[in-house]
């Protein structure tokens, strides 16, 4: 059984936020820990290493094809395990309570992106019994993995007036999404490989609709289906009221985007403590007639 020390998706972005330079930073009591000119992580018990873990590949700035977005699915990408040579004194936090006697750690390298596609190699150091050499896989990866079989989508939109139907300047539009495990959860799935497993759990937080006519309504529920007994109150939870026709709009309608913002918190099966969360958003469109009403003379 692998036991993670911390995880190294973490700890890989709390060392590019720290501005590290050239991508080094150590934990206080790591062995083999490199001169004045290492800079640390604040706090971190996982570290990031330069050319000393040998399969280090550096960092390029490449993004490779299909990293990022929301869409298809990710394999992990080649990480590289290494044992930790001098192994950390009794004791010391990377042991995690075990017996140094019972197994080794090692330090796992995989490379990370950030959102500007920039990459770079972040070591992680874990635990393994002896004759179980930790497997290369980066449960972070793994994690999006069980997000990507999830197939999360925008809200199932409900809103009114619905399709066909004309509704007026000054009255009410109550917007909501229909409840399910894609359109605003919750919903789980795990992913395996390399002996490690991670489970997902994702729940939307909030909706975010752009009304069409410059203006945005955030809801931190799915809002409230309408019925034709309410009327012309307003939603409880979720609504608008436009101050002008759409007769302006392309098509006669103003379009409307609600953007969903789900948010995945993540485990790793059998290490307590490891895991993290992600935050991924998605967005559905629909059109809405507004008119106004004419008085007529006699």
């Amino acid at each position: 059984m692998l036991t993670k020390l911390r995880v190294g998706a973490m700890a890989a972005a709390a060392c590019l936020a720290a501005g590290t330079g050239a991508g080094t930073a150590w934990a206080d009591d790591a062995p083999g820990r490199p001169g004045a000119d290492a800079k640390p992580c604040d706090d971190l018990e996982s570290f990031c290493v330069g050319a000393s873990v040998p399969g280090h590949s550096g960092s390029s700035g490449q993004k490779p094809k299909g990293h990022g977005g929301s869409s298809g699915t990710r394999k992990p990408p080649p990480c590289t395990v290494a044992k930790m040579e001098p192994q950390p004194p009794a004791g010391s936090q990377y042991w995690q309570n075990h017996d140094p006697k019972d197994g080794a750690i090692y330090i796992r390298s995989c490379r990370h992106y950030t959102d500007t596609g920039a990459s770079a190699v972040f070591d992680e150091p874990v635990w393994a019994p002896n004759g179980t050499p930790p497997v290369a896989v980066d449960p972070a990866v793994l994690a999006q993995q069980a997000v990507d079989s999830m197939l999360l989508t925008g809200p199932e939109i409900g809103i009114t007036p619905g399709p066909g139907k004309t509704g007026l300047v000054g009255l009410p539009v109550w917007m909501w999404t229909e409840i399910g495990p894609t359109t605003f959860g919750p919903n789980s799935a795990s992913a395996t490989a390399g002996g490690v497993t991670v489970t997902a759990k994702a729940r939307v937080t909030r909706i975010v609709w752009s009304m069409g006519d410059g203006r945005t309504v955030t809801c931190a529920g799915p809002g409230t289906v309408y019925r034709p007994a309410y009327g012309k109150r307003e939603s409880p939870t979720c609504g608008h009221v436009y101050a002008g026709t759409s007769g302006g709009e392309a098509g006669g309608r103003y379009t409307v985007t609600a953007t969903s913002t789900w948010v995945i918190d993540w485990q790793v099966a059998g290490a307590a403590g490891s895991g993290g969360q992600l935050t991924e958003t998605r967005a559905s469109q629909a059109q809405v007639a507004i008119g106004e009403l004419q008085a007529v003379g006699r």
